[in-house]
């Protein structure tokens, strides 16, 4: 099968094309915004995504798309949302648009769980109303609606994936500040959380996208993802801890205190991320899929520390 996949360069795109250059039954292509290393298989450079974008080259011959490539983390301003309107919105289906015409048959995107919302009472399923908290979730939307009208157009099939917070070796964001916190030993409020939080390891969620590629029950489906299991954020920094092999050095706050002084700091958003409730529940994925993730949390963080070749 020749697959394209779009943000190589990314550390979800990364893991993704090193899984798919082990399969000999896969062609991989990939587009990459600018000029980088010579590799051993098809490099396209497409620039920044847009509405404009020719994808004709990178398209040629293709089967399936899996469309990773995002703006993600824009600082919060009017021009952060234009940058997620022009790339999440108008490249995702400016590419799926050509890909259709192209005759690709699969057009798999990788949405986030924040189409659902920020917070949850209990876990999101993959058929309650979308709820997008933020202009990133709100792209992220849009693109996902522009993709189901697209599907009715042209008879593409469409699979959506929405993963939580991912985390692996060399994750950026949020997870890579947990490690940093927990590497340089700071003292962290948070020994006393009780919230809860699903996540998904970047193994597990590659193995995922693999899993849809050419499963039949995947077509025109939207997929949660995860690991499985829920951790709160006390137990989330003391796993990192222990799979670096350092002390978590955790100071027992009340949650209330914390959310109270994070209110007068201005900071309710990193509040809501480090003590309230995000579940997802993966039991429609692992159904239809036959999926189950292949590793534990335990594992999965262990692996972001292991000695690489």
């Amino acid at each position: 099968m020749n697959i394209l996949v779009t943000g190589a360069s990314g550390f979800v795109g990364r893991a993704l094309i090193g899984k798919i250059l082990s399969s000999p039954s896969m062609q991989l292509s990939v587009a990459v915004r600018s000029c980088g290393a010579v590799e051993d298989f098809p490099v396209h450079v497409v620039g920044e995504l847009s509405e404009g974008n020719d994808w004709s080259m990178a398209l040629a011959g293709q089967q399936l798309v899996i469309h990773v490539a995002a703006a993600v983390h824009l600082p919060d301003s009017d021009l952060a949302q234009h940058g997620y309107k022009v790339v999440n919105i108008l490249g995702t289906l400016n590419l799926a648009r050509q890909a259709a015409a192209a005759g690709v048959k699969r057009f798999i995107f990788i949405s986030s769980i924040g189409v659902n919302g920020n917070a949850s009472d209990h876990p999101f399923r993959a058929e309650l109303q979308p709820n997008p908290a933020g202009p990133y979730a709100q792209s992220k939307w849009e693109a996902e609606k522009g993709l189901w009208q697209l599907h009715q157009e042209t008879g593409m099939e469409i699979v959506i994936i929405r993963p939580p917070l991912v985390y692996g070796p060399g994750a950026p964001g949020n997870f890579g500040s947990l490690v940093r916190w927990i590497e340089k030993g700071v003292p962290l409020p948070l020994g006393a959380i009780h919230n809860k939080r699903s996540l998904v390891g970047i193994d597990n969620l590659i193995d995922l996208i693999i899993r849809c590629i050419d499963h039949p029950a995947a077509a025109n489906q939207v997929f949660l993802a995860g690991d499985g299991e829920d951790l709160s954020t006390t137990e989330l920094l003391r796993g990192v801890g222990k799979a670096m092999g350092k002390p978590a050095r955790l100071i027992p706050v009340p949650a209330g205190l914390l959310q109270l002084g994070a209110t007068v700091l201005g900071k309710k958003a990193m509040a809501q991320r480090l003590l309230g409730s995000l579940q997802v529940d993966i039991s429609k994925t692992c159904e239809l899929l036959d999926w189950k993730p292949p590793y534990t949390v335990e594992e999965g963080l262990r692996r972001c520390f292991e000695p690489t070749d």
